[in-house]
């Protein structure tokens, strides 16, 4: 886990402004943001966790597979989500066991992707892709990760009228947290989609958003 976040820390552009695209990749701890979501109060579960096949509504954002207009396939396991989707951007649930489930393991609680495989099976498990839907545009986002072996994965950041805004590819994938900032000061950011390969799938533990105030 150190080696992950040392590894990060090294390739991360601060600040921001510089990175040569529409969406920079950070130092997470560079970002305050006021928003914060854990999913320690949601109805979870052990082992595969609790099944959510519909959209999970919380304060500020709403969780689902991909948003309309958006194409899904798959690799390998993997589910993938690719390319820009209808406006204005509306989430959409995966199919019936391949959307999402809340894990709670050693007093962590997390989100999961749910693959093709689907739910319950094991190799579905952290597999899906994840989408996030704000309530108000945004201008950073940091998503703290469980799981991952040095996998590949992706987010993609959409507009409100669902247009692409950037694809920030992420790699290695492992457990540490990811910090995303609009360069140019702005804040267009109304949804995200979390893509990944990884061997073991990865989940969401934690996500910060809002107002971003650079620190040092």
């Amino acid at each position: 886990m150190r080696y992950f976040a040392a590894l990060l820390f090294l390739v991360l552009p601060l600040p921001a402004l510089a990175c040569g695209v529409a969406v920079c990749l950070v130092d997470p701890d560079s970002l305050s943001l006021p928003n914060v979501i854990t999913f320690d109060e949601t109805r979870a579960g052990s082992g595969p966790g609790y099944l959510i096949d519909d959209v999970l509504a919380l304060d500020g954002a709403r969780f689902g597979e991909r948003f309309a207009g958006q194409t899904l396939f798959t690799q390998g396991t993997h589910d993938v989500v690719a390319g820009a989707a209808f406006g204005p951007l509306t989430l959409l649930a995966g199919d019936t066991g391949q959307n999402l489930s809340v894990v709670t393991f050693m007093g962590i609680t997390v989100l999961n992707g749910y693959g093709q495989a689907g739910f319950p099976k094991r190799e579905a498990q952290g597999e899906g892709a994840i989408a996030i839907l704000f309530d108000q545009d945004q201008s950073a986002v940091a998503l703290a990760l469980r799981g991952g072996e040095a996998g590949t994965g992706e987010v993609l950041f959409l507009r409100r009228d669902g247009s692409l805004l950037a694809r920030v590819p992420v790699q290695p994938l492992g457990e540490f947290s990811l910090g995303f900032l609009q360069a140019q000061g702005g804040s267009d950011i109304a949804g995200i989609v979390l893509n990944n390969t990884d061997p073991q799938g990865v989940a969401i533990d934690t996500i910060r958003f809002g107002k971003a105030l650079i620190l040092g």
